[in-house]
């Protein structure tokens, strides 16, 4: 007759994604002999080192991560890119899986586990989700640690825009998140950033807009992403100047890809008919350096100024063609 695992392993089993650690099964009286057995005869399978699954084939990416949690040892959590994918904020799976130790946890014996990169933290216990499981960051503290190794600004600005975007954290949270650390990269300019994305500026081109458009040229802010109900349902434009009854549309190409530009077509018009707002929109080339910046609010300046109150004034920078 086979020996049954406890209830109590099993319900560790069934919680942790059919994988168990060595270490686990010992301290809920399994003995060495038990635990070759299975191994043995194929009812279990080494995933890590000391980390076992309780099935044959194949492990599932749930299976995967559980194990390198349990590999990494106690108080391990997923971070980074991980962390990503578990929050929605990346679409396709890491090809690594990043776990966070404790700072005061030595990984360097564990540094070259295949497939799994640690990183040691020394916020990790007010980054750790409180209900989430497997154990991840935070969504907020999981952008801070991707802005940590982005590679530029731009990037790290992205990771925040899919953060805000995608509702999985809010600008005050990554403010609250971003003060319990003593260092971060590019810290004032993401300050700067999110009180841009707290007004709605959600994207890269949005932010360049603000920053190189709007404000060094005099223009009032407009409300972003204004809400207006149209007959298919709400909808949200980019920066809306009400007096002017007049919207800016900012396109990126991986934001508004061809297919859905006639969506795009439609919602204009349907402002323009049903609530008189004229929309115009402006690309990558129109905000790709301070010349194409200047020029875009040349025209954006005497557009409004065409439709209400003379507004408009121009830049430091030489040669601006705005008045």
């Amino acid at each position: 007759m086979p020996f049954e695992l406890p209830d109590d392993v099993l319900r560790l089993l069934d919680s942790q994604g059919q994988v168990i650690a060595r270490v686990q099964a010992l301290g809920m009286g399994l003995d060495g002999e038990t635990i070759r057995n299975r191994l043995r005869y194929g009812d279990w399978q080494q995933l890590q080192t000391g980390v076992y699954a309780a099935f044959t084939g194949a492990p599932k990416r749930e299976a995967e991560i559980w194990a390198a949690l349990l590999r990494a040892g106690p108080g391990a959590t997923l971070s980074h890119w991980t962390a990503a994918e578990r929050h929605g904020l990346l679409d396709t799976q890491s090809p690594a899986i990043h776990v966070a130790v404790p700072a005061e946890h030595n990984p360097a014996r564990r540094a070259k586990i295949p497939g799994i990169v640690i990183h040691r933290s020394s916020v990790l216990a007010r980054a750790r989700h409180p209900a989430m499981t497997p154990p991840c960051t935070r969504a907020e503290h999981t952008v801070l640690d991707l802005i940590e190794a982005a590679g530029s600004f731009d990037e790290a600005y992205d990771w925040i825009c899919r953060a805000v975007g995608r509702r999985r954290t809010t600008p005050e949270r990554l403010r609250i998140a971003m003060d319990a650390r003593s260092r971060i990269r590019w810290r004032r300019d993401i300050e700067l950033a999110l009180g841009d994305a707290s007004e709605g500026a959600l994207s890269l081109l949005e932010l360049q807009y603000v920053r190189g458009v709007e404000r060094p040229h005099g223009l009032p802010a407009a409300k972003r992403q204004a809400r207006i109900r149209q007959q298919a349902g709400t909808r949200y434009l980019d920066n809306l100047y009400t007096e002017y009854r007049a919207c800016v549309e900012v396109d990126g190409a991986a934001a508004h890809p061809q297919d859905e530009q006639w969506r795009d077509k439609r919602r204009d018009r349907w402002n323009s008919v049903h609530e008189k707002i004229e929309t115009i929109r402006i690309g990558f080339l129109d905000l790709r350096d301070y010349r194409s910046q200047c020029e875009t609010a040349a025209d954006v300046v005497k557009w409004l100024n065409g439709r209400g109150p003379h507004i408009g004034h121009s830049c430091r920078r030489r040669g601006c063609p705005v008045p």
